[in-house]
């Protein structure tokens, strides 16, 4: 068997795989998919033969999937998105202003601009829904690729990735963040270069906001020590007024708890800007949502 007969006879039961990939579990695969559970044991079995290799085997009162299953589950998900979003910007066709947009965006959004952005657009497109996810950066710009994210809210915007288009919509101030109790607290402003030798907080690996930390105080001739490290902005802020270190991070939209924000010499801020799929049509309550916030900046 070729891999283009495999893969015609696999079309069907990609969902399949995918279902088995979340459950674990045969029974609540066919229950997830409304197909009955001896049809998905024969098409288990016969993909299994045609593959010359099972594709599951019993873990306790469930299944995993082998080796081999990982992979077509894998690709199972990469293909059921593309297929995932034409079907959406299909359905979008008949009338945009009743389709959906899946927006994902960074955990410092959704606090205030999102809400804020969703409140304005919905005034004017009351129909269109939305499906949001929050996300690490690299993980955003990941799903953005896939197809299974119409528009990122995101920073650092790509730069030299030619398979993603982006809108810078706005600069974001960064400052240092420091314990109320700490040395530089009376300060107004400081320069990186004073702080080199200061335990950080900071985001994880992967999210931008570690990125661009990381930038900025490799531009100012150190690396710096991370301490302690989250995946929430709240949660850093938390980590700081605990006195666990310091951080550079976005403005704070509410009352400040323990904690002084200093600005920066020279002046720090990020980027924030939709991204999207290059070359990839955008379904159409996408696409009137991206014009929509293009008009706001």
């Amino acid at each position: 068997m070729t891999h283009e007969q495999l893969a015609a006879g696999l079309a069907p039961r990609l969902a399949l795989l995918r279902a088995l990939a979340a459950e674990q579990h045969v029974t609540r695969a066919a229950d997830r998919l409304g197909v009955p559970q001896p049809t998905v044991s024969r098409w288990l079995a016969a993909l299994s033969a045609e593959l010359g290799t099972p594709v599951i085997v019993r873990n306790g009162r469930g299944v995993r999937l082998t080796k081999a299953g990982q992979i077509l589950a894998e690709a199972a998900e990469q293909a059921l998105g593309v297929l995932e979003a034409g079907c959406r910007r299909a359905i979008g066709e008949a009338d945009p202003e009743r389709g959906q947009v899946v927006l994902a965006f960074l955990h410092t959004m959704g606090g205030v601009r999102v809400p804020e952005l969703l409140r304005a657009f919905r005034t004017s497109h009351p129909q269109v829904r939305f499906a949001l996810k929050q996300a690490a950066h690299e993980e955003m710009l990941a799903r953005v690729r896939a197809g299974d994210v119409d528009l990122a809210l995101t920073a650092p915007l790509p730069v030299d990735e030619p398979d993603l288009e982006c809108l810078p919509l706005y600069e974001q101030p960064l400052l240092l963040t420091v314990p109320t109790g700490h040395a530089l607290a009376g300060r107004r402003r400081i320069r990186l270069e004073e702080i080199a030798d200061e335990q950080f907080v900071g985001m994880k690996a992967g999210y931008g906001l570690r990125r661009i930390t990381d930038d900025l105080c490799e531009r100012a001739g150190f690396l710096p020590v991370l301490a302690f490290e989250g995946e929430e902005v709240d949660t850093v802020r938390g980590l700081v007024a605990a006195g666990l270190g310091v951080a550079l991070l976005p403005q704070s939209d509410t009352a400040l708890n323990g904690v002084v924000e200093l600005g920066l010499t020279p002046t720090a801020s990020r980027t924030i800007g939709l991204v999207w799929a290059a070359g990839v049509p955008l379904p159409p309550a996408a696409e009137l949502f991206r014009a929509f916030v293009a008009d706001q900046r």
